[in-house]
């Protein structure tokens, strides 16, 4: 895929699926507009004369608009940003609920929103990330919230592929565990040979953000290895 001469927006671009996703899309030529919040987080990004490092808090609906406002070429918005939150219902609170929509939903939203805006009269392309619970809620139990936030990414996705099509086109994927570091600790005892890994994946989104997808749009890609 020859993304040469084009803007790429990757929100989550700091983590161990952006940072594939960046990568790649580098390595195929693009231009890549990172936000980021943690500082730290920024510097596992290596230094490339076409990446961006821009700060953002993608819940900051004056911010993500600041962010898209100077690009003039954009070409495809991928979606990775977002929050986990493992948290019974019982044991959660309000908080833990907003935490998700905002990590989850709202920067999904606001970024689709200035993405759309961005185009203009262009063509383009969105990626959004789900989740397997997103899919199969039942697989969502003791992460209530988190499982809530992305179906709101999955009907979003549709929603707005209905409504920007047939210019713009909108699809999501819906890993299970992603085999990262954090997933490993996390799990120790798990068979992590099973998890999809991030450049993967990161391939699955790239597909869908790239001229070659010609048709793909509303579909929510399940990208769960042999989990």
């Amino acid at each position: 895929m020859d993304f040469s001469n084009q803007t790429v927006v990757v929100t989550g671009g700091t983590g161990a699926l952006g940072i594939a996703v960046v990568n790649t899309l580098l390595d195929a030529g693009a231009r890549c507009v990172v936000p980021y919040i943690n500082d730290a987080e920024a510097k596992a990004l290596a230094q490339h004369e076409r990446l961006q490092l821009v700060r953002c808090d993608l819940s900051d609906e004056a911010q993500v608009a600041a962010l898209y406002s100077g690009i003039t070429d954009l070409s495809a918005s991928i979606h990775i940003a977002g929050g986990f939150a493992f948290a019974p219902i019982a044991e959660s609170d309000k908080e833990v609920l907003m935490r998700m929509v905002n990590m989850n939903l709202v920067s999904t939203y606001l970024c689709c929103r200035e993405a759309v805006r961005a185009f203009g009269e262009r063509q383009g392309r969105i990626v959004n990330v789900a989740s397997r619970q997103a899919l199969e809620p039942r697989a969502g139990k003791y992460m209530t919230a988190y499982t809530a936030s992305k179906a709101a990414v999955a009907a979003l996705t549709q929603a707005l592929a209905a409504e920007v099509a047939p210019r713009i086109l909108v699809s999501a994927v819906a890993p299970s565990i992603i085999d990262t570091p954090a997933n490993r600790t996390a799990m120790p005892d798990a068979d992590y040979t099973q998890w999809p890994k991030p450049a993967e994946i990161a391939s699955g989104i790239v597909f869908l953000a790239s001229g070659a997808n010609q048709l793909a749009s509303g579909a929510i890609v399940p990208i769960y290895g042999a989990a």
